[in-house]
């Protein structure tokens, strides 16, 4: 087996986030449904983007904050993601280097550029986000780089990967990689309506073993098992063989699998200004959690933990140290 290099590979769409704080009127104005994600041409992206006001910039995407996440907890972590050749490109392969995530995916030459993702957050904290993917929809199996799946103790992948047909073989791709090299392989469920397209693949890629652990909320849960009774979707979860790490919001977040159930309560936040990466970082937490042989529970608690650190503040990416965090809260890091 390859030496681990990588605590975790995080691959997913590498979008630049733009955030922007709006009143529920903004929403109401332009017809969008609040906590959704949409897609966007570059024509809306262009128009939508002037009349957001006054925005800050992150190198974001999901997969992206987790592994962010993941470095600033003192983690080794590797990111597989397509930007372009152009100015946003150039940020975001700085800004991800810089955190200390190994990212080396070959940019786009010609055709489209990299990918945005506005972002509105409401006075509740509540984000809506309008995603132009550009770049990100040109990954594919030849950005998979074998040598370093192997190293990785576990590969983490996003839901939305599922929509481009390139992506999707680019998953399969790695997961192979990844078993034949006696790895892990974990999926984010992403977004309900990412379940709703790909609801009895995703179900597949659990029972058939594709996948060792699924990162879902509570509404993703219910809706990959088309129930409204949380109590029924962490049975289905249970039976399915793969161990799940589920979010629950103010409730914390539980760890299922076949042989243990553990629930943790959530950190405490004394004002909740933008709940985007909540989710991303309480996978970094439970990511690294596994990687250095936390018990379930502790890596449960780690994820929560993450999660409390970035929804305090705009943006996905923690404002302090997660590694100082952890260890402030008795974790050995």
């Amino acid at each position: 087996m390859t030496e681990t290099r990588f605590d975790a590979l995080c691959i997913g769409n590498a979008i630049c986030d733009v955030f922007a704080h709006v009143e529920e009127d903004f929403l109401l104005q332009e017809n969008l449904v609040k906590g959704s994600m949409r897609l966007i041409d570059t024509d809306e992206a262009v128009r939508l983007f002037d009349k957001m006001g006054q925005t800050v910039r992150i190198s974001g995407g999901s997969a992206g904050n987790t592994a962010a996440g993941i470095a600033s907890l003192g983690g080794r972590p590797a990111y597989f993601g397509k930007v372009a050749e152009d100015e946003l490109g150039d940020s975001y392969y700085h800004d991800m280097n810089g955190t200390g995530v190994y990212f080396n995916t070959p940019r786009l030459k010609e055709g489209k550029p990299t990918a945005r993702s506005m972002i509105l957050i409401t006075p509740d904290g509540e984000r809506t986000m309008n995603t132009y993917l550009g770049a990100c929809t040109e990954f594919g199996i030849a950005d998979v780089d074998e040598e370093v799946v192997a190293a990785a103790a576990v590969t983490y992948m996003e839901g939305y990967l599922w929509d481009p047909a390139d992506a999707k073989k680019a998953f399969l791709k790695a997961a192979e990689v990844a078993h034949a090299n006696g790895r892990q392989v974990a999926i984010t469920l992403s977004d309900s309506f990412c379940v709703d397209r790909y609801r009895s693949e995703f179900q597949a890629l659990l029972t058939d073993g594709v996948v060792d652990l699924m990162f879902a909320n509570e509404h993703e849960l219910k809706a990959l098992y088309e129930t409204s009774d949380l109590d029924s979707a962490v049975n289905a979860a249970r039976d399915s063989g793969a161990l799940t790490a589920l979010t629950l919001g103010e409730n914390g977040a539980m760890a299922i699998s076949r042989e243990e159930t553990v629930k943790v309560p959530a950190q405490t936040v004394d004002n909740v200004v933008d709940l985007t990466g909540a989710g991303d970082l309480f996978a970094s937490g439970f990511l690294f959690g596994l990687a250095r042989d936390y018990k379930l529970a502790e890596a449960t608690e780690l994820g929560c933990l993450c999660a409390a650190s970035v929804i305090g503040h705009v943006g996905a990416r923690p404002e302090r140290a997660l590694k100082n965090i952890a260890g402030q809260s008795g974790f050995e890091i």
